[in-house]
């Protein structure tokens, strides 16, 4: 199209051209809601393509018609340095779980002691992330994720590029209302396909994919990962131009869909519980066939003055419940069972199997976590096995179907001499399961305890993965962990996909790492049970390496929640000369060997503190530190000793726990306040 046809040459006049442009602009806007929310395209993509083609041009030529609002800014300026905070003025609260339908019957129950004829709606729960859309005047002026619930981060531009978010809304009006972004699973799919390609690390599943691009600090990136959203609350300003609210649930959803916003879809409105329990069974046997993942079903009271009565809690609403879906399983063949050598050298034995999609990932390999507990299940290769994924993201083998046996299945026997070094293996006289390879010098326990050491837990050396790491042993650069001090540039630049600049990155990652401190050189060490609570604690407790070395097992029982075990795990690792060599070459390179100053404060001293989900604006090594800082100490997991729980935006199980137990829940902004209001 040749651009001269729409210069101001006289003819057309400009008017015409303005409403040529905002002709198409509503055009657009028209046929894309029609494809993204509708899903009834009413135009080829092609002929789609050419109107937006033809508004770009006419954009080009004429900028003094711009429009925030136009289809072309879905994605516009440079890439952003951070993310903005942004506080929500009405919290974006999380739902309480139920597990049973008798835990279902319990809320239901509860509801009806307080309110006559309750009303429920009854919808999927989609497994994304929450966003908060805010418009003016029918502009989209901002979109924040959800955070802690109250402080988020502005994602405005990433927003944008979301095809199913409209930047102008059909009418004029100013308000917030709160939507899950999420990946469909044919986006998801490609996206892993792309970086599988790429030599990339492939994201464990469309959730963890959806959150990872929403947060891009470049919006392109954002875009081209093929973001959906459904918008299923209403949170403030007006839905109707003469102010009056609407009265039910369902009435806001139909009001935001005439909006043009993409609502929740298989949703139903009852009164009955058994027509909620009905439901739920239904979207269980759609849950496969969805174009996007859901991990259970949001069952909440329809009329809004009914939800005014039941009010709020603590952090969630009376009003509703999340039904959580059981993890769902699959079966499929077992067609071998690999063994692999960790860094401490035990055997771990991997089911190879016929490829089967679970829980919204293809999935063709799963844990069997030790010989016995194969034997146990009695699990052959050849068997038909039933799939299912711990927490949706790791997969393991539930059972095998002997009823399914050809008499072609054998029977699996860890191998007696290891697979990486051909050294004998021995069965571990602590826990009674695990085989383990004795050999120090083994290459798999080499290069698995480098790629430990450096981890973002413990040196934290950025860039120092997998595939460099099997590159430096092969051009035999390394023979222990010390020897990544020792490295010269031009032998790092001449390995394969490296050079100069990436090589002068890693080299300057692995100078930094040495001021990494003596609680994180403890955890990099690898010592068998040493995870970074216990090496905390030995750092606290005795300050330098040299003395955590020279500690005897009757010292190290005395460490609160240190075990006979523990003790005499680490004791061990000293007592061989390479370890001790190690250490001794590692202090001789610079590293820091002591610990920083005694905690500053005394505030938590004495108290316990467990770390979940994300903390908006702070990550949890930072608020370990601040917590360690006043004295308190960082564990692992929730039990009746845990004086807080730090809860954050997805917080998983440890929240749970900690209900269950009565352990009070606090998110950052009270961390901060009991601290005086440090950051």
């Amino acid at each position: 199209m040749e651009l001269s046809k729409y210069r101001d040459t006289g003819e057309p006049t400009m008017t015409e051209i303005q409403q040529k442009i905002e002709a198409l602009r509503r055009q657009i806007a028209y046929h894309a809601r029609r494809y993204y929310v509708d899903d009834a395209p009413e135009i080829s993509d092609f002929e789609y393509d050419s109107l937006y083609a033809e508004l770009l041009a006419l954009e080009a030529a004429h900028p003094e018609y711009d429009d925030p609002a136009s289809p072309t800014h879905r994605v516009g300026g440079k890439a952003l340095e951070k993310f903005e905070k942004v506080t929500h003025s009405v919290p974006l609260n999380s739902l309480s779980d139920v597990f049973s339908f008798d835990e279902l019957q319990a809320f239901f129950d509860r509801v009806a002691g307080e309110i006559e004829q309750p009303v429920y709606s009854v919808e999927p729960k989609i497994d994304g992330l929450s966003v908060a859309l805010t418009y003016e005047n029918g502009l989209l002026s901002r979109g924040a994720t959800r955070g802690d619930g109250n402080v988020g981060e502005d994602v405005t531009e990433n927003v944008k590029t979301i095809l199913s978010i409209p930047l102008r809304l059909t009418e004029p009006l100013s308000l917030t209302v709160r939507g899950e972004v999420y990946m469909p699973r044919a986006a998801f799919e490609k996206l892993n396909d792309k970086r599988e390609a790429e030599g990339l690390s492939l994201f464990a599943n469309p959730r963890n994919a959806a959150a990872g691009s929403l947060r891009q600090l470049d919006p392109r990136v954002t875009a081209g990962r093929k973001l959906d959203i459904f918008v299923f609350n209403f949170q403030a300003g007006t839905l109707y131009a003469d102010g009056h609210a609407p009265l039910s649930h369902a009435e806001t959803l139909d009001r935001l869909a005439d909006l043009g916003f993409s609502v929740l879809r298989d949703r139903t409105v009852t009164s009955d519980p058994k027509a909620v329990f009905d439901h739920i069974e239904k979207l269980g046997q759609l849950r496969e066939k969805l174009p996007y993942d859901i991990d259970g079903v949001v069952i909440k009271i329809d009329t809004l003055a009914d939800r005014a009565v039941l009010g709020e809690g603590t952090n969630t609403p009376r009003w509703a419940v999340a039904y959580k879906f059981p993890p769902e399983q699959k079966d499929t063949r077992l067609l071998d069972i690999e063994v692999a050598v960790g860094r401490t050298g035990v055997l771990t034995p991997t089911a190879v199997l016929a490829p089967v999609r679970l829980a919204g990932t293809t999935v063709s390999r799963a844990t069997l976590h030790n010989e016995d507990l194969i034997h146990l299940r009695d699990i052959r290769v050849g068997d038909v096995v039933t799939l299912q994924k711990a927490g949706d993201i790791i997969p393991e083998v539930v059972c095998s179907h002997p009823e399914k046996r050809t008499g072609e299945e054998k029977v699996f026997f860890m191998p007696r001499v290891c697979p990486s070094c051909g050294e004998p293996v021995v069965k571990d006289e602590d826990d009674g399961v695990a085989w383990r390879c004795t050999n120090s010098a083994c290459p798999a326990q080499l290069s698995r305890g480098i790629e430990h050491f450096a981890s973002k837990d413990a040196m934290d050396i950025d860039g120092l993965g997998p595939q460099v790491v099997e590159a430096l042993l092969a051009a035999k650069l390394l023979t222990d962990a010390a020897d990544l001090y020792d490295l010269r540039q031009a032998d790092v630049a001449a390995l394969d996909r490296m050079g100069d600049k990436s090589a002068a990155n890693l080299l300057s990652a692995i100078e930094r790492s040495k001021t990494a401190g003596l609680e994180r050189l403890i955890f990099a060490l690898g010592i068998r049970g040493i995870g970074q609570v216990a090496a905390a604690a030995l750092a606290a407790r005795y300050r330098t390496l040299d003395a955590v070395m020279a500690a005897t097992a009757d010292d190290l029982v005395t460490i609160e929640d240190f075990g006979q075990v523990t003790a005499d795990a680490v004791v061990n690792y000293f007592s061989h000369p390479q370890n001790v060599a190690l250490c001794r070459r590692l202090a001789e390179r610079g590293l820091l060997t002591e610990a920083v100053a005694a905690p500053a404060g005394d505030k938590f001293a004495g108290l316990t503190f467990v770390l979940t989900g994300t903390l908006d604006g702070m990550t949890r090594d930072e608020a370990a530190s601040l917590i360690k800082a006043e004295g308190g100490k960082v564990a692992g997991s929730v039990s009746k000793k845990t004086s807080y729980v730090v809860a954050g935006a997805d917080p998983g199980s440890k929240l749970t726990k900690a209900q269950e137990l009565g352990v009070p829940v606090i998110g950052k902004e009270k961390l901060l306040e009991m601290v005086g209001g440090k950051t």
